[in-house]
């Protein structure tokens, strides 16, 4: 029995020195493959029982792992969709039938036939639509996830819904006379005037004549006014529409504003009905100075290019300027990383042994935050692949020096009958 078990423990010993051989040659080929992790042959023993008088040899097995868990390190681009994760946090991504996985390989494009963000090995990342507002999350689950698609935002035009319109009102002023701006009113008195730029429901511009008059010293009181421009005559009074708001506002004897709330509410004409933060206007001995006049919406323009920050927000950069928050990415993980299951593509399955997957945002715990403009190398060692490839060289050639030698052994014994 025992020459006959040298002969299949040689065989065991070539064959785990050939999966060895074999994790070395992928490792190697893959070492400049985008989130590659490097797979590793675990070698464990298998004996047999032997009595006092005579040995019966056993075995060696392989287990293959995968260095899941280990970072590659970080090479920079010139692309913003190329993506790294800066922790241990995994992309969520759909295979073309809809299947999840997770990946480290981060180098996305976009496909110009759906409008998906694909990796090179042609998954989609998936991500939260936060174009209606913040998502919902499922913690231990994909509920909720769909492609990041640009596909139908490539034309659009977001009406105004809110902005913010601060300034300094000059406690010098004097309080006005006479008409305070009335539509109808070519003499209309005011103190102050800006105007801002909105958007309606199509994309038009539509610019509001703001009119800031002091009607009061004590307690310091002003008259906001707002017009639709268009109705306009010459530039100014008398307006073919009424004032499309009017907002009086107070202030405190340091100069801060007491009204509350403090917004102009109106509705654009053609479009939504809007409010405009006045927080952090001021009362305050110095001129008339407008400090913030800013208002969300855009006209139509098509997208120029994609912005991703790192905590996973993906903007749309349109051709005017206009930058709107589209998507949010999560970061996925597991609880034991190396028992993931490795799939071509650089993708990865979660299995029993791996844990359920939890998902987050990034910056969030340990997950990490995303760099853009950045891709996660393979953790392929060039150098200790190579070492591993001598080694398992030798010991394939010893192993096959015992087969060799129990053949050799077993002709001595078929010839002791001669």
């Amino acid at each position: 029995m025992s020459l006959y078990g040298m002969l299949r423990t040689g065989v065991s010993g070539m064959n785990a020195q050939s999966n060895l051989l074999g994790t070395v040659s992928d490792n190697i080929a893959n070492s400049g493959t985008i989130g590659y992790k490097r797979a590793d042959t675990q070698f464990s023993s298998l004996l047999l029982n032997s009595g006092k008088g005579s040995y019966n040899p056993g075995a060696v097995k392989t287990d293959i792992r995968h260095a899941i868990s280990d970072r590659g390190p970080l090479t920079y681009t010139t692309s913003n969709t190329d993506l790294a994760v800066q922790g241990n946090g995994f992309f969520v991504v759909n295979d073309p039938n809809g299947n999840p996985y997770l990946t480290r390989a981060g180098a996305f494009t976009l496909d110009g036939n759906t409008g998906n963000l694909v990796n090179t090995a042609g998954y989609t990342l998936m991500g939260y639509d936060i174009s209606g507002g913040d998502p919902s999350v499922v913690l231990n689950g994909l509920t909720g996830l769909q492609p990041v698609n640009f596909g139908g935002m490539n034309m659009t035009a977001n009406p105004t819904t809110s902005g913010v319109f601060k300034v300094n009102l000059p406690d010098s002023a004097e309080v006005v006379t006479g008409n305070l701006p009335s539509a109808n009113a070519a003499d209309s008195a005011y103190t102050a005037k800006s105007s801002i730029t909105v958007f309606d429901k199509v994309g038009n511009e539509v610019t509001l004549d703001i009119y800031m008059s002091k009607t009061s010293d004590s307690p310091a009181e002003w008259a906001y006014t707002v017009y639709d421009h268009a109705g306009a005559t010459d530039g100014g009074f008398p307006y073919a529409s009424p004032a499309l708001s009017t907002q009086t506002v107070t202030f405190d004897d340091a100069g801060a504003l007491t009204s509350t709330p403090a917004e102009i509410a109106l509705t654009v004409p053609g479009g939504e009905a809007i409010t405009l933060d006045l927080t952090g206007t001021t009362h305050l001995a110095a001129d008339y100075i407008p400090m913030t006049a800013t208002v969300n919406g855009n006209a139509p323009a098509t997208i120029k290019d994609v912005t991703i920050s790192e905590d996973g927000t993906v903007y749309a950069n349109y051709t005017n300027g206009a930058m709107t928050p589209a998507f949010r990415l999560p970061l996925a993980d597991v609880p034991s990383p190396d028992k993931l299951e490795a799939l071509s593509g650089n993708v990865f399955s979660v299995t029993l042994e791996s844990g359920a997957i939890e998902v987050g945002f990034p910056t969030e715990g340990s997950r990490g935050a995303i760099v853009s403009g950045a891709l996660e190398q393979s953790n392929v060692d060039m150098a200790s692949e190579l070492t591993d490839m001598i080694v398992a060289q030798r010991d394939y050639s010893a192993n096959s020096k015992v087969f060799q030698t129990g053949s050799e052994l077993l002709d001595v014994l078929m010839n002791l009958k001669r």
